[in-house]
């Protein structure tokens, strides 16, 4: 049961990961520090498909804590 866990979450991991893993520093400028006037890039990429694992671990569990309810 522990290594399905770990595959399930490894292939979520997997489908949910960007292209980019690593963000540009950017160019330095004259006091050593980056600054950069981009714009930053937006953190809510997959956003939704993290929604839907929380709202499908919560009722994975309730589900588990149902079924043990009735069988005590």
């Amino acid at each position: 049961m522990k290594n399905n866990i770990i595959k399930i979450y490894a292939l979520v991991l997997y489908f949910c990961a960007t292209y980019v893993m690593m963000a540009d520093p950017g160019t330095t400028d004259d006091t050593g520090t980056l600054e950069e006037t981009d714009t930053p890039l937006p953190i809510d990429d997959y956003l939704w498909i993290l929604a839907i694992v929380g709202l499908s671990f919560v009722f994975w569990k309730l589900k588990n804590n149902i079924k043990h309810s009735i069988n005590n």
